[in-house]
């Protein structure tokens, strides 16, 4: 089997998992997976498709400008750039950009910080911190309509093989070395927005009695 086969079903396994959890409202989100290093080349999802359907035409490759080098009808996502500043930056080798209720209404809670802090939760282990009362934090940007300087406000924290960056009512972006670890990635800061969510919810509730 061809690398190429290997890592398009490598993705499509991480794209079913995340469609069963309804992380792909109407047609968003974007996955990406390295293919090759020399050249650089990755697997993206292709633009304007729905990620909870599987055809042969899900994914497309690109180069390291995230510009496509196959033929096909197929269009990459509109966000391949944000893919290809971290694949070019890194050792990264899989890349996860979700829209879900949680990312979204966290940034709103915190839509004036720069970053997002959390503390003494055991999921922050997955996150690599394995100290008592490890801290974590995750950057949040400005969402920016304009793809390129998106992607250049972006880059500033493209920093290491694997990383996470929330976009202001957008979405997360996630990378890891692999796509276990990118999806590893995913789900504890996924499970941390909830948890923020929910408790924020709880103790309003609980303030207004």
């Amino acid at each position: 089997m061809s690398l190429y086969v290997t890592r398009w079903n490598e993705l499509a396994a991480v794209k079913k998992e995340l469609a069963g959890r309804d992380w792909f409202y109407g047609t968003s989100g974007n996955l990406s997976i390295k293919v090759s290093n020399e050249p650089l080349t990755f697997l993206v999802t292709a633009s304007g498709k729905d990620k909870r359907t599987f055809t042969s035409h899900d994914f497309l490759l690109v180069d390291k400008n995230g510009e496509r080098i196959e033929e096909t009808s197929s269009k990459p996502s509109a966000e391949t750039l944000l893919h290809a500043k971290i694949y070019n930056k890194t050792n990264a080798g899989c890349v996860l950009h979700v829209h879900t209720i949680d990312n979204n209404v966290i940034t709103e809670l915190y839509k004036h910080e720069t970053h997002i802090e959390f503390t003494g939760n055991e999921i922050i282990k997955a996150l690599g911190s394995w100290e008592q009362d490890a801290k974590v934090q995750i950057p949040i940007i400005q969402n920016v309509a304009h793809i390129p300087t998106l992607a250049e406000q972006f880059d500033r924290y493209v920093i290491g093989d694997s990383g996470a960056v929330l976009i202001e009512n957008h979405g997360i972006t996630v990378w890891g070395r692999d796509a276990f670890e990118a999806k590893k990635l995913l789900e504890a800061w996924e499970f941390l927005f909830s948890y923020q969510v929910k408790l924020a919810t709880i103790k309003n509730r609980v303030g207004s009695f």
